[in-house]
């Protein structure tokens, strides 16, 4: 039965995702100590209690009693405990780094490291821009078709209609379009027509459904219902002055970042 983890397991990339981080190549390994083959295992060369002499004062195995502390060869788990051979978990828990970016703790790497540089904050606000305009034209017509648009012209008479209907396909149509189009490949099409691409912070993969899905409700919700202008400028404006990382309000909430694709 392999033993090999299943692809995807423990919140990695897959294996065929073409933006994930890969990590370096392993170095040469120690020199093989003593044993035979020259494996370097403190078991290949028998104990000095053959299998044919009694075993040695006090039993329990070929060393005799197990050392103070017990649980294991090694003797009483390190201070600390945790269940790991390392003991407790390093401050901030969490993994290895010691907590997300977002949470406690050192992370002593760069998350960056290894993948594209950040994208210009210029570029982001033109290549949504261009996305407002591609679905608001899908908005207006469908609001047509329903008879449910914001501002209706009769003559010379301009009336208000049913917003709310309107603002609520206005939602429905761009969170579909923004989480369908960032789990597929990272890139709207404004994204993809200026070389810019959504990448998860922790591992550089392509968002999944779950993370797009949350990145598209806190940016068009409110963009939606209430303050549009206002909450386009503040949301996507947040990028021009956030360091080091260049987000956004709908980034810092899925945790992601837009890096170049060229």
């Amino acid at each position: 039965m392999s033993s090999e983890p299943p692809p995807g397991s423990g919140g990695q990339p897959p294996e065929d995702d073409p933006f994930r981080k890969r990590p370096s190549s392993p170095g040469p390994g120690p020199d093989p100590g003593p044993g035979a083959g020259g494996t370097g295992s403190p078991y290949d060369n028998p104990p000095p209690h053959g299998g044919s002499s009694p075993p040695p004062p006090g039993g329990g195995g070929p060393y005799g009693t197990p050392p103070p502390g017990g649980g294991g060869p090694y003797g009483a788990p390190p201070p600390g405990g945790g269940g790991g051979p390392y003991g407790a978990p390093p401050p901030g828990g969490g993994g290895p780094y010691g907590g997300d970016p977002y949470g406690g703790g050192s992370y002593p790497t760069d998350p960056l490291a290894g993948m594209p540089p950040l994208a210009d904050s210029g570029k982001r606000v033109l290549a949504r821009i261009i996305d407002m305009i591609l679905v608001g034209i899908v908005v207006w017509l469908l609001s047509w078709a329903f008879n449910v648009q914001e501002y209706q012209v009769d003559g010379e008479e301009i009336s208000v209609g049913n917003s709310f209907w309107q603002s609520l396909i206005a939602a429905v149509l761009y969170i579909a379009y923004d989480t369908y189009m960032t789990a597929k490949t990272g890139q709207t099409l404004g994204k993809k027509w200026l070389g810019l691409r959504v990448a998860n912070l922790d591992n550089g993969a392509t968002p999944s459904v779950q993370t797009s899905l949350i990145r598209a409700l806190v940016l068009w919700i409110p963009f939606a219902f209430c303050c549009a202008c206002v909450w386009t400028i503040i949301a996507g404006g947040w990028s021009f002055f956030d360091r080091p990382y260049k987000q956004g309000l709908h980034d810092k909430a899925a945790k992601t970042v837009v890096v170049s694709a060229r």
